[in-house]
């Protein structure tokens, strides 16, 4: 699987219209709303590189609203609740 962090710059006005629609495409598994210099930070998850050509130029960048785009992969996840499932293989309870 891989990720991409998306920071999106929209129209101010348009802020939650915009996250919802962009939370609702396939591929994007969360959409944060954020200060500073981008309005939205969005999280997607594909099987190929070439499906993130699909997805963001494709379809986020497509919404009436959002102005531009600056995307970050992931080379590695690193995660607590990975950790946490990993111990608890083969415990019950």
């Amino acid at each position: 699987m891989i990720t991409a962090i998306v920071l999106i710059k929209t129209s101010v006005d348009r802020i939650p219209e915009i996250a919802e629609s962009i939370a609702a495409l396939d591929s994007v598994s969360e959409v944060f709303s954020v200060t500073g210099t981008y309005d939205l930070i969005a999280m997607v998850r594909v099987g190929r590189h070439d499906d993130l050509a699909d997805i963001i130029p494709g379809s986020i960048s497509k919404i009436p609203g959002v102005e531009g785009t600056d995307t970050h992969v992931a080379f590695r996840t690193y995660s607590q609740h990975d950790l946490e499932a990993a111990f608890a293989i083969g415990l019950d309870g």
